[in-house]
Order: C-alpha cells, then sequence, then structure tokens
C-alpha cells in the first residue's frame, strides 16, 4: 500500500508539474518579443529622413492577455542622427490617426531634435499596419444612409429623425465589431508601454497633437515612472471629459469663422463676398441658400467651413464660397484670375478644374459614410460615459442660433449619442510628479481643438508648462506652422529640459498675408510680446504635414 501511494504521489506530482506552464505569466510572450527592423510599407515623404519599420504583437485585451487575438501594431524609428537623448514618441491625434508616416515627416522638420532623439511613430491599434490597411472600419449598410435633402436648420421632427438616422446606424455598426470594447485610449496607453520596454528605454518621450494630447496625458497618467519629457500640442482637457472637446467644435469653429475668416475673404476676395464681414456674411448665407433652393442638401455646403485648421482647409472652403456665391448671384463660377491654388485644390478635392465646379459637383463629392472609421468612434465613445441622444438634441437647440455654421448639425449627428457600451476602465488624471515634464502648446483660434479646453487642462494640473500662440488660426503648433517663437520654446525643452513655465507667442500671418491682422480673443498677452517675427519659410514637407493634421482631425 505503501509503494501504491508513492506511485500515486508522484503521478499526482508530475501531473502538476505537466501543467506548471498553464500558469506562466500570460505577458511573456509580448514582453519577450525582440522587435525587428525592416523596411516601411510607406515612402517617405520628400525631405523626411531615413525611416525603418517593424511589427509588435501585443494583446487584444491588457486587463486580460490571454483572453483573445492577439492585434499586431505598427511601429517607424528615424534614428537619432547626433548625440542620443533617447526616443521621441509621436501621436498626430484623430483619434485614428497613423503615427508611422507621420512622425518619420516630423523628423524631417525639426533636424536638430532628431539629432538627439530616435524619432518612434506607432499606428494605434485599430488603424491597420500600413498605407492599404484601413484597419477597424465600421460598415454602414447603405439602407441606414440618410436621404432626400439634409438642412439642419429643418428643426421639425423629419428633419431631425433623419439626422439622427447616420449617427445611430454608425454607432450601432462600430460596437457590432468585436475588437470595439478594446478600441480605447487605456488599451493604447499600454501598448505604448510595451514599445517603451522592447525599445530597452527606462522612459519614453511623446509628442501630440489633438487627440494625442489626451493619448500622451493618460500615458503620463498611467505610467507616471515610465514618463519623461511630454509636448501636448493643440490640446482637449486631457483632465476632464474627452467628448467635450468634439463639442465644443461648434462654438470654436465659429469664432474663427467670425473673426479672422470672413475678415480675411474681404481683404482678398472682395469683389465676390463684399468689403466689410457683415457684408461677406450675407454674402455666405446667400451661396448657402442657393443649394436649397436647387434641391442641393445645405448642409453640404456647410460641411467646407468645419474644422479649417489649415491652410489647405481655408482654399477649399474659399473655392466652395467663391463658386456658390457667384452662382447665386447668377455668374460665372470661379473667376480665372483667381489665384492658380484654387485650380488645385479643386483637382484635388473635386475632380475637376475650378472652372467647371458647380455646387452640384461639390454635392457630388460628399464623404462616402458606408465605411467609417471604428477607431475615431470607439475611442471617442468609448474612453468614458456617452450622454444621451435627448442631451445632444438639446445640445443642437441650443448651439445653432449662436454658432450657425456647425452647431445645428453638430448635436444631431453625434455618434457617441447612441454608443451603448459602459468604459471598461477608468482613465486617471495626471499626478502631480509628472506635472513638470509636461509642456502644453495652443493656437488662440484654433478650430478644431479650443483655446479654453486647454487652458482648462493646464489649471486642472498645477505645475504643467503652458505657451499659448496669439491670433493663430490653425491646428498644429510645434514644427509645422513655421513659428519661430514656439519652435524655440519646444526645442529648447526638449533638448536642454529648460521649460517656460506661461508663455505667450505672438502668431504668423495667415495664407496669402504677410501681417498678422490680431483679433479679440481668450489670450491676454502683454503688449511686449506682440512684436512682429518672420514665420519660417513653408516646404512642401510642412505643407504636407499640416494638412494632414488638419485633415486627420478634422470632422468632415
Amino acid at each position: 500500500m505503501r509503494r501504491q501511494a508513492q506511485v500515486a504521489a508522484a503521478v499526482v506530482l508530475a501531473a502538476i508539474t505537466a501543467v506548471a506552464p498553464a500558469h506562466a505569466d500570460p505577458l511573456d510572450p509580448y514582453t519577450g518579443q525582440r522587435i525587428t527592423w525592416g523596411p516601411c510599407a510607406f515612402t517617405p515623404a520628400e525631405g523626411a529622413p531615413a525611416v525603418e519599420c517593424a511589427l509588435v504583437e501585443v494583446p487584444r485585451d491588457w486587463a486580460d492577455p490571454a483572453s483573445g487575438v492577439d492585434l499586431d501594431v505598427s511601429l517607424s524609428r528615424s534614428r537619432a542622427t547626433g548625440e542620443r537623448k533617447g526616443v521621441l514618441l509621436i501621436n498626430p491625434g484623430g483619434p485614428g490617426g497613423k503615427g508611422t508616416g507621420f512622425a518619420n515627416s516630423v523628423a524631417g522638420l525639426a533636424p536638430e531634435v532628431n539629432a538627439a532623439y530616435d524619432f518612434i511613430g506607432m499606428d494605434p491599434r485599430g488603424t491597420g499596419t500600413s498605407p492599404q490597411d484601413s484597419g477597424f472600419q465600421c460598415h454602414v449598410p447603405t439602407g441606414r444612409l440618410p436621404q432626400g435633402l439634409l438642412d439642419a436648420r429643418d428643426r421639425s421632427a423629419q428633419s431631425v429623425a433623419a439626422h439622427q438616422q447616420l449617427p445611430r446606424a454608425i454607432a450601432e455598426a462600430c460596437q457590432s465589431d468585436a475588437v470595439a470594447p478594446y478600441t480605447t485610449t487605456w488599451q493604447t496607453a499600454h501598448d505604448m508601454d510595451l514599445v517603451r520596454s522592447l525599445l530597452g528605454e527606462d522612459e519614453i518621450n511623446y509628442l501630440g497633437y489633438s487627440y494625442g494630447t489626451w493619448l500622451g496625458a493618460k500615458y503620463a497618467s498611467l505610467f507616471p515612472a515610465n514618463t519623461g519629457k511630454v509636448v501636448l500640442d493643440s490640446s482637449v482637457n486631457w483632465q476632464g471629459r474627452l467628448q467635450a472637446a468634439f463639442e465644443a467644435f461648434p462654438e470654436i469653429d465659429q469664432r474663427q469663422f467670425d473673426a479672422q475668416y470672413l475678415p480675411w475673404t474681404t481683404r482678398h476676395y472682395p469683389e465676390v463676398v463684399g468689403t466689410t464681414p457683415a457684408e461677406a456674411k450675407a454674402t455666405w448665407e446667400r451661396a448657402r441658400g442657393y443649394f436649397a433652393a436647387h434641391q442641393l442638401p445645405p448642409d453640404n455646403f456647410d460641411r467646407a467651413f468645419v474644422g479649417m485648421g489649415s491652410p489647405l482647409g481655408w482654399l477649399l472652403a474659399t473655392l466652395v464660397f467663391v463658386v456658390s456665391a457667384n452662382s447665386a448671384d447668377g455668374g460665372e463660377a470661379v473667376d480665372p484670375a483667381l489665384p492658380a491654388e484654387f485650380d488645385e485644390v479643386s483637382r484635388a478635392e473635386f475632380g475637376v478644374p475650378a472652372a467647371d465646379l458647380t455646387p452640384e459637383r461639390i454635392t457630388a463629392a460628399a464623404p462616402d459614410y458606408t465605411d467609417v472609421s471604428g477607431t475615431r468612434f470607439a475611442v471617442a465613445c468609448g474612453d468614458q460615459e456617452t450622454r444621451s441622444a435627448a442631451w445632444y438634441k438639446a445640445l443642437s437647440d441650443r448651439q445653432g442660433p449662436l454658432n450657425p455654421v456647425y452647431g445645428w448639425a453638430y448635436g444631431l449627428s453625434e455618434p457617441c449619442a447612441y454608443w451603448s457600451d459602459a468604459p471598461r476602465q477608468q482613465l486617471p488624471t495626471l499626478p502631480p510628479q509628472v506635472a513638470a515634464n509636461v509642456l502644453v502648446v495652443q493656437g488662440e483660434m484654433d478650430p478644431q481643438t479650443g483655446y479654453e479646453q486647454a487652458r482648462a487642462a493646464v489649471r486642472a494640473a498645477p505645475g504643467v508648462g503652458f505657451v499659448s500662440v496669439d491670433d493663430a488660426a490653425y491646428h498644429g503648433q510645434y514644427a509645422t506652422s513655421g513659428n519661430p517663437c514656439v519652435d524655440g520654446m519646444v526645442e529648447v525643452f526638449l533638448l536642454h529640459n529648460s521649460r517656460p513655465g506661461t508663455a505667450v507667442c505672438p502668431g504668423v500671418p495667415l495664407l496669402q498675408e504677410d501681417t498678422v491682422f490680431p483679433v479679440a480673443g481668450p489670450v491676454r498677452a502683454p503688449v511686449a510680446v506682440q512684436a512682429a517675427q518672420t514665420p519660417t519659410p513653408a516646404t512642401p514637407l510642412r505643407d504636407q504635414v499640416q494638412r494632414y493634421l488638419g485633415e486627420v482631425n478634422s470632422f468632415r
């Protein structure tokens, strides 16, 4: 009996030993990877440095690493060209913007910083692993798309229901995908920390634009001990609600439209729009009226003036304005004497020369909503609790009369109003020990992330540095706007560890101008700061980066 007992014990011990590997750390397959660098699937932009790429495997769910199918995340690296200080991970925002080609392009715009840092790009989970891979897409059946003349100013029950049809369909399509609950900032921040570990770095330095400020701040909040220098450019309120940044779009868009854009049009195209902002606004309303009068959706006209965060956005909006105004007045669509830039924009956006562009062609080029970015909505709606469709309808009722360009439409078009899944993780706010590592840069008249959002985040995180850019109209400041004051402050911080507490930089001139026309806004700058500055000359690379920032963070 004793012999049998010994044999039985040995069998049990062997069985326990045999299953022991099942209790190994489930993170070992991920943390034990080696990054293999090789050629990239994209072609670097002209002027960008050499770049190499790799794929990293991440668990679908960092809260339960063994529970699902793994995901791949694409990385790029533009190696430091001088005495190396570490790595700088860069994100363009979105949510849903790809970082690989973007980081490589920014490296070309910041050669002194690239001398000291490896520039790391990352295509966040859900965005795909190559330019040909569109990643997580929500497939909306064509039968769910609204039909007919869409005009958000029409507050009839039929019109409101038609406008709400698309965001409901988008939310339902996105939530039906199994990856949606795992496409969040919390998950992506853990992907970033895995990348840091695999790169062999104790800390990760970071530059993020737009939504990228939320991602960077949340990484620093979740992994403060692993956080180096952090630059947050064109910031949302990363201490508050992410959705509040989108809800502010109508107000900040209207502010730029009234205070900067309409006066700019009167300085350049008075023969079309009028000689005063009031005349230009009346012309704009008349142009919009042409759409409704000719059974074309006025929403399509409005869309061109939403989120004009780049010079290209201004050109596109002005092309639509000029074509529609001239059509309303019974004249030729476009005066041949207008700048050649209009022809380039028309061919790129509408597929025809400017002389052939009509409101009908503008309407025909409306976005196709049968496939939309799942990453954009899974993150925006899944990071935090959402508000109801009734709340957003009430927001539309309030914002419409004050902000007619986009206020009527936004509250009726927000998919987060129909997002039913509750967040799986809570996102912390920035801990005090990280504040000295963070610098926020914000343009005063940015129409895509409002100045007040950035200011609120800074006020809720004592010790964070804050550079305001007076009269700045575009989205993205560092390395993209040609502003020597901004570029100097950010680079002194990254290279020499000297960070401003609170500072104001003067803006640079608008498109087609060499003078800054001051506007009344939330920045209260000392007179001494308003000295004129000569912007850094534009390059095709900078134009490309600025255009991408405007597009990937736009609501159009």
